[in-house]
């Protein structure tokens, strides 16, 4: 059997876990510079707000409801997602990680007939060593697994945990499954799907596999097969290293100063350069783009990238900066208030491959390489993240607007709840 454990209003739930007044009020997570509702309690969704609404649209609404705002704290985030995923892989040996809130389990070390046991037992040492509440479906593939996360979510009567063990209750879970929310089945494939009367995921599992061919491409058969109990999909116990990264922001204010743009580019080439070297690959080559505020059609509208492929690939931060900050020179514009820019690295290779160029000094590659490993050794011990970095760097934190940003409870020492031991005085007699 397979279990799907996702945390229940993750962003807001790792609010709630260091302010526990906001238990039972309406709390609201927003995007980069306080834009929209990212992540949302059930009591914010109760009074009519919705993932995706301008934060301004709905302020008043928020003032007359009590809701608590929050600008997206994602550093806090992941630091209390690293810990659940710990939590879970003490229990539970086979496990992939899905998303920053959700995993797939292997459960075949429990027996089924204790499954459930097991798996509020599991829910419960989450919420014991974090705070954060979760819900577990069980289920022989990981789509009906997908189905059931939903039901133990949204149903209190499954206390946390639904599983789909037998026939029965697998057509009854997915004629309760609008086609919508099914795993795999996008914005696009769904009102094909309704037009020739496939509405549920019940509908989509009863047609004739020849149907299927028909409507569908070939990830699309395996969700048809899932659905049907055929497990198709396997649990991906490696960690792939990625193929594609980007690093980008949209800044708070317009910046009108290339230095200051400098500076932004520079906070991106560390954050990839770190990611590059975590998962020991290198960048071949890199884009750099900029653009104005499509929104304020008052202002001059510019747009522009550009690109470079690399003398050798590399991870070392000061060349992907130096890099960067060339291809900037080249499209950069006086007189256009940048709101967003990024770097883009389209093509990466395994660092155990690297080729050499052939105009490299001796010894300079190792050279760079122990110095990284130096760089990455100081600032992982220190609580303040990047705290050696190269010259011209500026944090990303001075120009994005996060004025109701939590405090890094987690993360940073400065920020670590303060305990009042001292005894009340005694009253006066």
């Amino acid at each position: 059997m397979i279990g799907l454990i996702d945390c229940n209003n993750f962003f807001v739930s790792c609010e709630r876990v260091f302010v526990p007044a906001l238990k039972n009020r309406p709390v609201v997570v927003l995007s980069n510079n306080d834009g929209c509702i990212v992540a949302l309690s059930n009591e914010a969704k109760a009074i009519g707000l919705k993932r995706g609404m301008p934060f301004f649209q709905v302020r008043d609404l928020c003032l007359r409801n009590g809701v608590a705002a929050f600008s997206g704290n994602h550093r806090l985030y992941g630091d209390m997602s690293g810990r659940v995923m710990a939590t879970l892989a003490s229990m539970v040996p086979d496990m992939e990680i899905y998303s920053i809130d959700e995993a797939f389990l292997n459960l075949n070390i429990c027996p089924d007939d204790k499954l459930t046991d097991f798996g509020r037992s599991l829910v419960a040492r989450v919420r014991r060593n974090t705070g954060i509440p979760t819900s577990l479906g069980i289920a022989p593939t990981k789509t009906l697994a997908k189905v059931a996360a939903r039901f133990a979510k949204k149903y209190s009567a499954y206390r946390t945990v639904c599983m789909i063990d037998s026939e029965d209750k697998r057509r009854k879970a997915l004629a309760l499954t609008d086609i919508d929310d099914v795993w795999g089945i996008g914005r696009r494939l769904a009102p094909r799907l309704r037009n020739v009367g496939i509405n549920t995921a019940l509908d989509l599992a009863d047609r004739p596999e020849a149907d299927i061919k028909k409507l569908m491409n070939i990830p699309g058969q395996r969700i048809w097969k899932e659905l049907n109990g055929e497990a198709c999909i396997d649990i991906d116990l490696s960690d792939p290293a990625k193929k594609q990264m980007c690093c980008s922001r949209s800044f708070a204010e317009d910046i009108y100063r290339q230095a200051s743009l400098n500076e932004a580019i520079a906070a991106f080439a560390g954050i990839l350069g770190r990611k590059l070297r975590e998962q020991k690959s290198a960048a071949v080559s890199l884009s750099v783009f900029i653009h104005t505020n499509h929104f304020r059609s008052d202002l001059p509208q510019y747009r522009n990238c550009a690109h470079m492929t690399l003398d050798e690939p590399t991870n070392d931060t000061l060349r992907l900066t130096a890099a960067a900050v060339e291809c900037l020179g080249r499209i950069y514009r006086e007189g256009y208030g940048i709101k967003k820019a990024g770097i883009y690295i389209c093509e990466i290779c395994p660092e155990s491959s690297l080729q050499q160029s052939l105009f490299a000094k001796e010894g300079e590659r190792e050279r760079r390489r122990r110095l990284m490993d130096v760089l990455d050794d100081i600032n992982s011990r220190c609580m303040t993240r990047d705290k050696v970095h190269v010259a011209g760097y500026s944090p990303l934190d001075s120009c994005i607007r996060h004025e109701m940003r939590s405090r890094l409870y987690s993360c940073r020492m400065s920020d670590i709840i303060n305990v009042n031991t001292t005894p009340p005085t005694p009253p006066e007699k």
